[in-house]
């Protein structure tokens, strides 16, 4: 089995720092987020983060033009009568939209990359969401239209959501959880970067979810083991899966999740449909991530 410890001495030396749009459905003040750019950032990659100027969670793939503010941003991050769109005046790559993720997200790759990263980021990824996104969740969640958002746009796209955790807002203390979900979000988002261009299949994206953390289990990055899953239950109609620790059929997201010993999913999805991509694509993601993969017990 392979440990967070461990995957980071596996990744290469770069030339120039990887270009990272991040976005979420929670709120570009919502101190998931903030402390996922962090992380990022301290990890070496090029940040902007473009993402709900309010908590927009559970509106799916919603779009609409962003419009000014009638109300204070989020925690009151920014005045009634802000513009549509607008950044944090000490650190401008820290930018709100005042519509939808999806919105969010595409003005973070075609207005915001450009100006940053002189073109297309390399990657985009969305969260790490307040609380679970599994199964067919995932038709809801505005963090997955934002990921699906981006691969429609023909970035490579990761959704990333854990258990635990309640609305916050970025100035509160930091908690542990917080820190465990950064890290292993930037650890999944550096190996796949670290396994070359292309980094994922047209219209592909991926679905992350975290099991609970807490003071007694699954407390340090080093606990979790990452298992190659689906999103939604087989039927007897089902295509095979990837063949993989020993199966043709991969455990859902939420067995996974569910499975004591720290568990975390990578489900592989087709971003038109947001649903299971096919072995194919699977079988290019295991390759890909194969060195963090484990199976379970």
């Amino acid at each position: 089995m392979h440990f967070f410890t461990l995957s980071f001495a596996l990744l290469p030396l770069t030339t120039r720092a990887t270009n990272v749009v991040l976005s979420n459905d929670d709120g570009w003040a919502e101190i998931n987020i903030r402390t996922f750019y962090n992380t990022l950032t301290a990890a070496g990659d090029s940040v902007v983060l473009s993402a709900p100027a309010e908590n927009e969670s559970g509106t799916g793939s919603s779009d609409a033009p962003a419009t000014p503010l009638t109300e204070p941003c989020e925690y009151n991050s920014c005045p009634t009568g802000s513009p549509a769109e607008g950044n944090n005046a000490s650190n401008t790559r820290l930018n709100y939209v005042n519509s939808y993720p999806v919105t969010s997200m595409r003005y973070g790759i075609q207005t915001l990359s450009p100006k940053f990263f002189g073109g297309a980021p390399d990657i985009a990824v969305a969260g790490f969401n307040v609380g679970a996104n599994l199964g067919s969740t995932v038709l809801i969640s505005g963090t997955v239209g934002a990921a699906t958002e981006a691969s429609k746009e023909g970035i490579p796209a990761i959704a990333f959501s854990g258990t635990t955790g309640s609305q916050t807002g970025y100035t509160a203390p930091v908690q542990t959880y917080m820190t465990v979900y950064a890290d292993l979000s930037t650890n999944v988002t550096q190996s796949l970067v670290a396994s070359g261009k292309p980094y994922l299949p047209s219209d592909i994206w991926l679905n992350v979810n975290f099991p609970a953390v807490n003071c007694s289990t699954c407390s340090s990055p080093a606990d979790f083991k990452f298992v190659l899953s689906r999103i939604n239950s087989a039927t007897s109609s089902t295509a095979k899966d990837v063949n993989t620790c020993g199966s043709t059929r991969l455990p859902t997201e939420t067995t996974v999740v569910d499975t004591a010993g720290c568990y975390a999913s990578i489900s592989v999805g087709n971003a038109v449909a947001k649903t299971d991509a096919n072995a194919t694509e699977q079988a290019v993601v295991l390759e890909k991530l194969r060195s963090i993969l484990s199976c379970l017990p």
